[in-house]
């Protein structure tokens, strides 16, 4: 199998990677700036150079460049019947490539959209918890941390836009900074304040929850964040954003009482990106996809099985359980 690579930055370097390593794959075209993809051409052996063009005749792709410039390139490897994997976590964006999902049915094709850190492994957490419970209530979903440089931008932004959020069965605006809790994450990261943000977990999760009352995202946030969302980043972000974490809270019924089960992992989000849209990548290729179409993860792939597949590959979701005190 042939899957094709777009981006080679902090994730799309890594999502080579871990193509090019993996059994069965004869190829793994990789497409970016010239000189950064050169040098992962160079240092991993099984990828080779390539253009938009040559894509079309993948078996799959994974757009791994900076959020906003997805649509595109999903619309012209949709047209020639490609499966695709985008990474993208703008919201505006995830709209635009939902809106596609008319066309990739017509064509018999799977666009899997916000295979990431979060949204991706949160959604797919989301949907694995909704086993454990007769109806699903509620959904929240919070994250810390960023991957490369473009990621850590738009986390910085994020805080400064609207929110959309799904309360009482609707769609609520809601302004950046507000809705304050204090969520904790997975050990070593620990708590920590979030706040609403332009984030695109409700969209993607509120087709797969239907009948929840609530669906919300919030991100980590100190004052200097919140004081500085609306004005360009004070200082160039890394090319590594270091230790992240999310966490995933959903409430329901069971045995007519209502609980919560949360779910969470702490890991390198770059890293754990490239994992999910690898790991995607490979499941659409086997022909996993529940079925054809533009869709989050949670309503594409078995929720178990995938989590198994991250958990070999290092990414290991945990449970939190209550301690008696």
């Amino acid at each position: 199998m042939r899957i094709g690579v777009v981006g080679t930055g902090a994730v799309g370097a890594r999502v080579a990677r871990l193509l090019a390593g993996e059994a069965g794959v004869e190829s793994v075209p990789v497409c970016g700036q010239s000189p950064a993809a050169a040098v992962v051409v160079r240092a991993v052996q099984g990828t080779v150079a390539a253009g938009m063009r040559d894509l079309r005749r993948a078996d799959a792709v994974v757009l791994a460049t900076p959020a906003g410039t997805h649509w595109p390139m999903a619309v012209q490897l949709l047209r020639a019947g490609v499966a695709t994997v985008s990474v993208s976590d703008h919201p505006s964006e995830v709209r635009g490539l939902l809106a596609l999902d008319a066309a990739a049915r017509e064509r018999g094709v799977s666009l899997l959209l916000g295979a990431a850190f979060s949204p991706g492994l949160t959604c797919v957490l989301a949907a694995h918890a909704a086993g454990w419970f007769e109806d699903v209530e509620a959904v929240h979903v919070a994250r810390q941390g960023t991957g490369g440089p473009a990621c850590a931008r738009r986390y910085h932004a994020a805080l400064g836009r609207t929110a959309w959020v799904w309360m009482n069965r609707t769609w609520v605006r809601r302004h950046g900074g507000s809705g304050r809790e204090l969520c904790w994450f997975p050990d070593p990261v620990g708590p920590a304040d979030c706040y609403f943000g332009a984030l695109a977990e409700p969209q993607l999760l509120v087709p797969v929850f239907p009948s929840a009352a609530a669906v919300t995202a919030r991100r980590a946030a100190d004052r200097q964040d919140r004081l500085t969302s609306r004005l360009p980043m004070l200082s160039p972000p890394h090319a590594e954003g270091g230790l992240g974490a999310v966490r995933v809270a959903v409430c329901g019924r069971l045995q007519g009482e209502s609980t919560q089960r949360v779910l969470g992992a702490a890991h390198n989000p770059a890293a754990a990106t490239a994992t999910v849209a690898a790991t995607a990548a490979l499941a659409l290729v086997r022909g996993e996809a529940r079925r054809s179409g533009a869709m989050g993860l949670a309503e594409a792939l078995v929720p178990l099985p995938f989590l198994s597949e991250l958990t070999q590959r290092g990414v290991n979701p945990v449970l939190f359980e209550g301690v008696g005190l």
